[in-house]
């Protein structure tokens, strides 16, 4: 028998190879396919929409104070999250994009000291400088001309990354207090009031007719799949394993990415992906890497005590 603390790291392991395959399986809708912002409808719309239905399992009510909180959250973790993340990855390499997301740990340090006083310490000043230092780099070699690269949505899926960064701050105290699917419901229905605006046209202009079988099957995919199960995958998963311990499964993000990408260049003669895996990024990589893992162990060796 698997126990529960082993089925909740299959969990965050199905959940981040879901999100991986996602960069490549989203991007091949957009922009031939329909625009990134009707996308970014069909999500938020088509998730929330299967949360409704789960929640009507679930009786409670949230205090009227929570509300404005509770907007916040939608805003930042749904509808700028996802706006910035399709349209990021409509512009730039599913590579770029994976390699990035990353470096949410490094922003999340960063917020918390500010909003939570929580402190700076020399590990993690180093670690977000070394991880900082290899993010700027990448965003900057979207403009190199090799690959689908492109500085404007790699800065787009920084943005993204940042967005949800403060989301995880500020919902913090909201996850402790109501049922997880309480809580993401509501954020769901203030990311959809948010983004409908800038989505709404998009979506109606998208020619759904000239859609082929696996356009459906990837659309699918994508609202079921990085949204719907993945955040049930989590909330599952973080009964019984720490935080720390589920977004360290982000790794598994860029890996999956680029084994994809790899594939596709191989088997795809002329493949648009060509270019994408350099040696420049998998460094870029590296440092991201370093700076997360230094931000998230324990204190430099040179700063430990020595033992009596």
């Amino acid at each position: 028998m698997i126990s529960n603390t082993g089925k909740a790291h299959i969990a965050l392991l199905s959940v981040n190879i879901v999100y991986g395959a996602n960069y490549l399986i989203a991007k091949g809708l957009m922009p031939n396919k329909m625009e990134a912002s009707a996308l970014v409808f069909l999500r938020i719309a088509g998730a929330g929409l299967l949360f409704f239905i789960l929640k009507t399992f679930i009786k409670e009510s949230v205090d009227r104070k929570d509300i404005p909180r509770l907007a916040l959250c939608g805003f930042l973790g749904v509808a700028t999250n996802q706006y910035f993340s399709m349209n990021g990855l409509s512009l730039t390499s599913p590579v770029d994009a994976a390699i990035i997301i990353t470096a949410m740990p490094i922003y999340t340090v960063i917020i918390s000291r500010f909003l939570l006083k929580e402190p700076f310490t020399s590990r993690r000043v180093l670690g977000i400088t070394i991880g900082g230092l290899g993010a700027i780099l990448l965003i900057y070699l979207g403009n190199s001309g090799l690959g689908t690269g492109s500085i404007k949505g790699n800065i787009f899926i920084a943005i993204n990354a940042l967005a949800f960064a403060f989301y995880l701050v500020i919902v913090k105290p909201m996850m402790s207090k109501y049922k997880p699917v309480t809580v993401i419901i509501w954020t769901f229905l203030f990311g959809f009031i948010f983004m409908f605006p800038l989505c709404i046209s998009p979506l109606l202009n998208t020619d759904f007719a000239a859609f082929e079988f696996t356009n459906w099957i990837s659309l699918i995919y994508v609202v079921v799949g990085p949204t719907f199960l993945a955040y049930l995958l989590n909330m599952f998963a973080l009964q019984y394993v720490k935080p720390t311990v589920s977004s360290s499964y982000i790794y598994v993000q860029p890996a999956v990415a680029m084994i994809l990408v790899a594939l596709v260049s191989y088997l795809v003669i002329d493949s648009q992906y060509q270019g994408d895996i350099t040696i420049s990024k998998l460094l870029c990589c590296i440092l991201i890497f370093m700076g997360v893992y230094l931000i998230s162990s324990g204190p430099l060796p040179w700063k430990r005590k020595s033992k009596t």
